[in-house]
């Protein structure tokens, strides 16, 4: 039988505005969090490369809490600080060290009206890739001013709608640092504080190129991750420089004719090692969310082991999606409509998927940046 034509609307869910988080919560690992189990054990085998290698995580498990089922799956309603009792010694959890820019820039147009600039990522000769709004103040020739003698000139407008960019009267990295200010998603409705300044970076965030944060590493403390090390759980990183498409909604009515903003990303080879060792001592790879996946899937050969260094991807996972090299999934609660919905539907499947974002949104959790986690195994 032929399946079913993925399309966009398949995608949507309502969700209550009052559960968009706006603010972070005192207690980085205070959120909760929705443990997906993609086939209910106690229904029977599954996929045997998603079961985990021991009888102990299924008891672990029914520590948690009660589970809900999800036709043979289930969820568990549990707690961040919870999540290292589900992860086994030897297996390999990987970070996005990405660490997010002061890209934003607020301005004026010559006629005194303001204007906004996000900065995307540097050319090679010395411009800059960047959004504006309102896109009539960012056409060629065109200037906003930053403050006295600070201006950005608009050189040309891109195919894909961004803009090629040049700072005069100062350095790109002077504005920066100047006027920058962190760019907080568009779904939070308030201006960044100073508490942003750390809450909106990981804690171990290391080399500063993206535009948003790779939300589902917020929770994690310095501590736990020493925990997990202390335990056996091998903890690595990779870095992928997270662009303003994480929050485009796909437009199209088939989301494989969406045109997927590249991203740079680069695989250390104590990493590659790492993958190619745990595999093949039958440990489990744990992506710490959709751009560590998109990273490692964009970078995979077939057997599962990764290329190493910087490369550029414009990878879009769709349910069908063949994964080689994770395991489970840790993410936050992602946009409707959105290609890192699609990506968790693609690992989880979409019905499942749909099943967990209903009861997640009927037990209240906090959804996006700020909001509350999810874990796939």
């Amino acid at each position: 039988m032929t399946p079913e034509p993925i399309r966009t609307a398949d995608f949507d869910y309502e969700l209550p505005p009052e559960l968009i988080a706006q603010e972070p919560l005192k207690d980085r690992a205070g959120s909760k969090l929705l443990v997906l189990l993609r086939h209910d054990r106690r229904q029977g085998p599954a996929d045997r490369r998603h079961l985990p290698r021991t009888g102990v995580l299924p008891r672990r498990i029914s520590l948690l809490g009660e589970r809900t089922p999800i036709g043979t799956s289930a969820v568990v309603d549990s707690t961040f600080a919870e999540l290292p009792s589900l992860i086994a010694p030897g297996d390999l959890v990987i970070l996005n060290t990405t660490k997010v820019r002061h890209a934003r820039l607020l301005g004026q147009r010559r006629s005194g009206a303001p204007a906004e600039i996000l900065l995307i990522h540097p050319s090679p000769d010395g411009s800059w890739v960047a959004l504006g709004k309102p896109g009539s103040a960012l056409q060629p020739g065109k200037q906003v001013e930053l403050g006295a003698g600070a201006f950005v000139e608009t050189l040309e407008v891109l195919s894909d709608g961004n803009r090629r960019v040049r700072f005069i009267g100062l350095t790109a990295e002077e504005a920066i640092t100047r006027f920058g200010q962190l760019p907080l998603p568009p779904y939070i409705t308030r201006a960044p504080t100073e508490l942003d300044e750390s809450r909106y970076q990981t804690v171990y965030a290391k080399t500063e190129g993206s535009v948003a944060a790779p939300t589902a590493g917020l929770h994690f403390t310095t501590e736990m991750l020493d925990a997990l090390s202390a335990a056996g759980v091998v903890v690595a990183g990779l870095d992928l420089e997270i662009g303003p498409g994480t929050f485009r909604p796909v437009e199209t009515e088939d989301p494989a004719e969406h045109a997927m903003h590249p991203e740079a990303y680069e695989i250390s080879p104590r990493l590659a090692a790492l993958v190619e060792r745990v595999r093949e001592d039958g440990g489990r790879i744990w992506a710490v969310g959709t751009t560590v996946v998109r990273a490692l899937e964009s970078a995979a050969r077939d057997d599962g082991t990764i290329r190493v260094g910087r490369g550029e991807t414009s990878l879009m996972i769709l349910p069908g999606y063949t994964f080689r090299v994770v395991d489970r999934l840790l993410t936050n609660f992602h946009l409707p409509r959105s290609t890192l919905l699609m990506l968790v539907s693609a690992f989880a499947g979409r019905e499942l998927t749909a099943g967990a974002y209903r009861h997640a949104v009927a037990h209240r959790y906090r959804f996006y940046s700020y909001g509350d986690a999810m874990v796939i195994l």
